[in-house]
Formats: C-alpha cells, structure tokens, sequence
C-alpha cells in the first residue's frame, strides 16, 4: 500500500525577538554608514530587534589626550594617501548623503582616544539609550568636528540624549568601567574580529562591515530561524 504524502507546512513564521550585537569604534566611518543601513533594515523587519553596542578600538595607542587629526593620519598613512585609501574616501562620501550623513574629513581638528567615548556607550546602553549615544557620537565626531574624548564634550552629548551629564562627568573623572571596556575589546578580538563594524547575530553568525539594508533583511530572517542566544 503506497504511503501517503504529507504536505510540508507552508505557514509562515511570526516575528521573533533577535539580538545583535553591534562591535564598532566611534572614529570608524563605515561604522556610521553601516549602523545606517542597519536600522534602515530594522525600520523594515517584522522582528523585534534587541541592539547591543559592543566596544573596540581601531587604534588603543592613541594617548588619552588625543592627537591633531593631520598628524596623526600623516603618520599613520605617509603625506601622500594610498589609491587604496582615496577610492575608500571617495565611496563613503558618495555614499553618505543618501544615507543623511556628512563626513567632514579634511575639517577633524583631533583624532580621539575613544575609550571613554566607549564607557558612555556602555552607560547608556542601561538606560536604554546605548543607539542614542553612539548615533550622537558618530555625529559629533565626523560632522560637529568636536572631540569625543573630551570629557566636557561626553558629558554635554549624555545631557542631550536625557542621561544625567553631572553624573557622567563625576564618572567620567574617575576609572569606572574603563577596565570592563577594555576586557571587552579583548574579548571580540579573541573572538577573531580584527575589523568593525561586525554585527554578531544571535552570537551565532555575523555580518561584517557596512553591508546594504538587504544584507541585514536576510540576515535578519536567517537569525529568526536561530534559537535565542544566551547572554554574555
């Protein structure tokens, strides 16, 4: 007796609850144009969408105090840029505007330890307002030319977003959670990240670097399919 067949389901799933991890640095401009295209792809999705900023620095070297952008990119790229680095500038600032960003390159006056940039990321993330904090710092930086290592500045920008600016300047003036980055950093570079921005999905797949709206849609459908990632 031949066996019948049975119909595979074709119901669609429901939303599902996601988590994404977001490993960026502050001064990394694909980081801003990525996070854009992102929550371009959040706005899309029937997912709820759980972000975690994640810290890292493209370069821990630089001293607390910060260095004059044109030194420091003189140093670090020779006085005349690579054709590898103008094409990469070329692209972000013709990809910016359509994404409503304004790099303003040649204008930086100062290339910022971030660290602490970084803890009022981390601050913010309990309050809910970690993708406020990092959307204001990425303006400030690249747009305001302000110097986000400064503690004034941070202060003012926690104010801003609705963070309590004396508090984060108390903070700020002490060594509160600056280790807690630091071992942070280190762990997603064990984790073999060596560029950013990553967005590590349910803390089972990534995707790397600042890849179109689409990218993140599909990501986001492949992630539903996922069991929900444990914290870390």
């Amino acid at each position: 007796m031949a066996k019948k067949k049975t119909k595979k389901s074709t119901k669609k799933k429901g939303p599902a609850i996601i988590q994404v991890d977001i490993v960026s640095d502050i001064v990394c401009p694909w980081c801003w144009l990525g996070a854009r295209y992102f929550f371009k792809a959040v706005k899309q999705s029937k997912h709820q969408i759980d972000v975690t900023w994640r810290p890292y620095m493209l370069d821990p070297d630089v001293p607390e105090e910060g260095l004059p952008y044109r030194d420091y990119m003189k140093a670090k790229f020779g006085d005349e840029p690579s054709d590898k680095f103008k094409v990469m500038r070329e692209h972000l600032e013709q990809a910016a505007p359509e994404a409503g960003i304004n790099f303003r390159f040649s204008d930086i006056p100062m290339r910022p330890n971030t660290l602490n940039a970084h803890r009022l990321v981390r601050w913010a993330g309990g309050q809910n307002l970690g993708s406020k904090a990092k959307e204001a710092l990425f303006k400030a930086f690249f747009d305001d030319l302000e110097d986000v290592g400064n503690h004034d500045v941070l202060s003012r920008i926690a104010g801003d977003i609705g963070m309590d600016a004396d508090l984060v300047s108390e903070l700020l003036a002490g060594e509160d959670d600056k280790n807690a980055v630091r071992e942070e950093i280190m762990f997603f570079r064990n984790l073999g990240i060596s560029g950013v921005p990553s967005f590590i999905y349910q803390g089972q797949f990534a995707v790397q670097g600042a890849q179109p709206t689409k990218s993140h849609l599909e990501a986001f459908e492949k992630a539903a399919s996922l069991p929900a990632a444990r914290d870390n």
